[in-house]
């Protein structure tokens, strides 16, 4: 415990670039993932296709594969294309690699949302005058959001988890302290299994959470008794 004491200031500091790299890429992955959804569900192919292979790719390859691609692949484009010397941050490569591959799985589960609400409602939206707007904000994105909100929660969890993956390429997380602290105190068992007690509170604490978002927004809708 004297060596945890010892190193505790710099494990709080890597738990909070953690929780800062999972909840950017959960912003940016949901947004994304909506978008996707959207145009899987356009009946214009030109957009249709070209998402579904993205995606379809994106689930095919290892997440740690695709963080080294976007770190170093992404760097040497823009510095080949642009003759500049454009350097990305371990950060920022982090939440475009993982923003992305919680999309393209995102983008299944807003799909699946969406297809599942009933026609007759939206029929019924657009016979009282409702817009296309009005439509999906008040009438398919909660809808959709409430049959998705499970599925998006476990999610979080294979995110949160991911985030570890992004410590090989520099970046100073809960994991990459925890490797430098064992590494100078010469006891890594010690830090490592103090960073997997601390990423097993984050997920503790994150399924009241998601439990609090399911039971609002199932407000007003019958649950059948089992």
């Amino acid at each position: 415990m004297d060596i945890l004491s010892s190193y505790l200031g710099e494990l709080l500091i890597g738990a909070t670039v953690t929780l800062q790299l999972a909840f950017t890429s959960l912003f940016f992955g949901l947004a994304l993932g909506l978008v996707f959804a959207a145009c899987k569900l356009s009946s214009h192919v030109y957009l249709r296709r070209p998402v579904e292979y993205f995606t379809n790719l994106l689930r095919g390859i290892p997440e740690f594969l695709i963080i080294l691609i976007c770190y170093f692949g992404l760097s040497n484009l823009i510095n080949n294309h642009f003759d500049a010397a454009f350097e990305i941050s371990p950060f920022a490569g982090g939440v475009f690699a993982l923003s992305i591959v919680f999309a393209a799985y995102a983008s299944e589960v807003f799909r699946g949302g969406f297809v599942a609400i009933p026609p007759g409602q939206i029929e019924a939206a657009k016979a009282f005058g409702l817009s296309r707007t009005q439509l999906f904000f008040y009438i398919q994105l909660p809808q959709a959001w409430r049959i998705s909100l499970p599925s998006l929660g476990n999610m979080w969890q294979s995110l949160l988890k991911d985030t570890s993956l992004v410590s090989v390429v520099g970046l100073e997380d809960l994991l990459k302290k925890a490797g430098m602290a064992g590494q100078f105190s010469k006891q890594p068992f010690v830090f490592f299994m103090a960073v997997a007690v601390i990423y097993f509170l984050f997920l503790a604490i994150s399924n009241p959470v998601f439990a609090y978002f399911e039971k609002q927004a199932n407000r007003g809708y019958h649950q059948p008794k089992s």
